[in-house]
């Protein structure tokens, strides 16, 4: 296999008392890779251009270099050839100043977010979650018909086999009949398909966000079980209810005997497994529906590593067209009560409230005042005409304000004002557009100090749809936003099927939200804490001691072999094969994702070397003989000695001591950018070192600058990257402080 970025061909290895990188470079090196290592066509295409230190360059020349006599060049050779090429072309300061930040039009996630919440603002507490993590509110009823009423309760979840019993013991029922309503609210953990299921031998109905996505009150045959799939965006809280009724069977004057009731609510969110839904996502609070936009777009690019609205196409045009329409139409269904008007209200009445709507719904589009121009083209020209059809005129200016540029455009003023800075920050925080109060203290002038921008971001990353993002961005850092098939061999792996793989997520989710929604917010900890939450589904699988059906506790799994994120089982099962580990996938996922090494992938496909093939030998004996190639070495030099390390974990994570019958090695290596070489013996020692490591601590903060501003990180400054690590060092390393100064340094840009 050929995994190389790069390859130098040098014909001779000429001992210098002080060799000339430049003159090494420009005689032997400019015919494959171009004057400037842009590359030669047929020969090595691919620009010289990462981020390794000149250390860990030079230790690559040297090992594989030239290709058909590698380790032939002196170490002092080696070294003056990547001291020139890093500054001449190879380092991202170099290359530094091609980068600027790009014209940006809303991304898919943003597009949503800000259509829900422009609808939303004129409804009020849209996005309010309160009392979440108790469950919904209960009301239980003593006949049929939800009336009687016996008894209100919080339930934590809707799960209950009534056998032939009325639903709680202090009211007054009768056997036969008797009716139950869940209401409240659900919290969406991210975006995508929720598929709810309502589980009854009973009559139901389901209603979520506002519309009846279950209608099962006359009950008919023998089905028990009804689902239906909604797309919602992550973040956001939406109304939910559940109506249950146990109606009489048979005849009046001839009772039967009581028969059985059972009800259960579930769920199937992205990238989970069916379970009834969490208590974490319920609150006993309603809140008012909330507009979703159900128009598919096409996806975004990620081909820089994070979501980019840079490419306009006729895809995404018709799609922005769609949804316009979608929105108009639901506007227009609920014209009375978003502009407050009265069914009652005379028509002369009607008017000036649909203008007053009008005007604000376009000024919360474009994200400012409206000046006496847009008004009179968005609003009076729209009005006139419509000539007296309300509902044309409101389409007229839905259509006009979403499909226009001050909607669809980020950044587009070539003089920014305090309303583009209000859109900086909140974008960056919420993908959306600024509330209420954003807006008041952009009008009234209180968004002109870096102190003042601040204050807002602190408040800001209280609201649901921060902590989305920043759940949204450490999944992504983790290298676990990707769609994986998890199945694992059920022989060697018996009992590890889509519920654990749900448990699993979920495991890791509660930790990562434990972590930031600290007050310290420590990034370390992400890394070096010993614990792991676990339910007693997961108990069972993992070895520990808790009760079949214990919920999700915090419990220390394997003492001293733990460590993090980067050894929770969840991580472990995703970066492995069906029947055995992945040295490869989680040395590139601890390189790459966690001390930001620059890493090309191979040139060629391959796939593992068989087990069956090699009998005798370890996965890490098969990884290293697979990758002995010095083409390989050029990047496997850094990633197997990181993926060695958590060779204690096997395809599911679970702890081991041997690999086909012999010790599991776990020592690893690695070159650090200031050229001190580090040695490890387990994931323990690398979880150290990684969490105190400058390359991490720059890599984390330049990720999550990608993520929260979509933009380059050295269009903003060309010391920004390192004036951010420098920021995260400071603030002990809190990953909410660290976002509040990425976006508060943004704003202000």
């Amino acid at each position: 296999m050929r995994s190389a970025p790069f390859v130098l061909l040098l014909t001779t290895s000429v001992a210098l008392a002080a060799p000339d990188g430049a003159k090494l470079y420009k005689e032997q090196c400019a015919r494959c890779h171009g004057d400037a290592g842009q590359g030669v066509k047929k020969k090595y295409e691919d620009p010289l251009v990462g981020d390794l230190g000149v250390p860990q360059l030079a230790e690559q020349v040297r090992k594989t270099m030239p290709d058909d006599k590698p380790e032939s060049l002196t170490k002092e050779e080696a070294t003056a050839i990547a001291e020139f090429m890093h500054k001449a072309f190879y380092s991202p300061a170099a290359r530094n100043q091609a980068v600027r930040a790009d014209l940006s039009r809303l991304t898919v996630n943003q597009y949503r977010h800000a259509a829900a919440d422009l609808i939303g603002s004129f409804r009020g507490g849209t996005n309010k979650w309160t009392d979440g993590g108790k469950g919904l509110k209960g009301e239980y009823f003593g006949n049929r018909n939800y009336g009687n009423r016996q008894k209100e309760r919080t339930d934590p979840t809707v799960a209950f086999d009534f056998k032939t019993d009325p639903p709680t013991a202090d009211g007054k029922y009768d056997e036969h009949e008797f009716s139950a309503r869940w209401t409240g609210s659900f919290i969406t953990p991210e975006s995508g398909d929720y598929t709810f299921v309502v589980k009854s031998d009973q009559a139901v109905s389901l209603r979520v966000n506002g519309e009846q996505v279950v209608n099962a009150l006359v009950k008919s045959g023998n089905q028990t079980e009804y689902t239906a799939t909604v797309p919602l965006t992550g973040g956001r809280v939406y109304p939910i209810r559940l109506d249950f009724s146990k109606a009489l069977q048979g005849v009046k004057d001839k009772k039967p005997k009581p028969v059985p009731a059972f009800v259960r609510l579930e769920w199937k969110r992205p990238h989970g497994a069916l379970e009834p839904i969490p208590t974490k996502y319920l609150s006993p609070n309603g809140v008012p529906e909330q507009f979703v936009v159900g128009t598919p777009f096409p996806p975004d690019d990620k081909s820089m590593g994070w979501e980019r609205g840079t490419r306009v196409s006729k895809e995404w045009d018709a799609a922005v067209t769609e949804a316009a329409l979608e929105a108009s139409a639901y506007v227009i269904k609920f014209h009375e009560q978003l502009a407050g008007i009265n069914p009652k209200d005379p028509l002369d009445k009607r008017a000036p409230k649909l203008k007053e709507f009008a005007t604000k719904f376009v000024e919360r589009a474009f994200r400012r005042p409206l000046t006496d121009e847009l008004k009179q083209v968005f609003v009076e020209k729209q009005y006139t005409a419509a000539n007296g059809d309300n509902e044309l005129f409101l389409k007229r200016v839905v259509l006009l304000s979403l499909k226009s540029p001050r909607f669809l455009m980020r950044e587009a003023s070539d003089k920014p004002d305090a309303f583009d800075l209000a859109a900086k920050l909140s974008f960056a925080l919420w993908d959306s557009s600024p509330d209420a109060e954003l807006m008041k203290a952009a009008s009234d002038g209180k968004l002109k100090t870096k102190d003042e921008v601040r204050k807002q971001a602190e408040r800001m990353l209280n609201d649901p749809r921060a902590e989305a993002k920043l759940r949204g961005f450490l999944l992504h850092w983790l290298r676990l936003d990707i769609d994986r098939d998890l199945a694992k061999n059920d022989k060697l792996f018996p009992g590890f099927d889509a519920a654990v793989v749900s448990d699993l997520r979920t495991s890791l989710e509660m930790f990562l939200d434990e972590v930031v929604g600290s007050k310290e917010s420590d990034f370390r900890r992400l890394l070096k804490s010993d614990e792991v939450y676990l339910n007693g589904r997961l108990a069972k699988v993992y070895g520990a001691d808790l009760p079949a059906d214990a919920p999700f506790t915090k419990v220390k799994l394997d003492a001293g072999q733990r460590a993090g994120v980067l050894t929770h089982p969840y991580l472990m099962t995703n970066f492995a094969y069906t029947d055995h580990s992945s040295p490869i996938h989680r040395g590139v996922f601890v390189a790459k994702g966690l001390l930001g090494v620059g890493l090309k992938p191979p040139q060629e496909a391959f796939s593992p070397l068989a087990a069956s093939a090699h009998p005798t030998l370890t996965t890490r004996e098969r990884v290293a003989l697979q990758t002995k190639g010095a083409n390989c070495q050029t990047c496997h030099n850094v990633i197997n000695p990181l993926g060695f390390t958590l060779e204690g974990f096997d395809a599911i994570g679970k702890v081991r001591a041997k690999d086909n019958n012999k010790d599991v090695d776990t020592a690893g290596r690695y070159l650090t950018k200031s050229g001190e070489e580090k040695a490890f013996k387990g994931p323990v020692e690398l979880a150290t070192f990684v969490a105190e490591s400058p390359e991490a601590h720059a890599a984390f903060a330049e990720q999550l600058f990608h993520h929260l501003i979509q933009q380059p990180v050295r269009a903003f400054g060309p010391n920004r990257a390192e004036e951010l690590r420098d920021s995260f060092t400071k603030s002990g390393y809190s990953i909410r402080t660290l976002a509040a100064e990425i976006a508060t340094g943004a704003a202000l840009k």
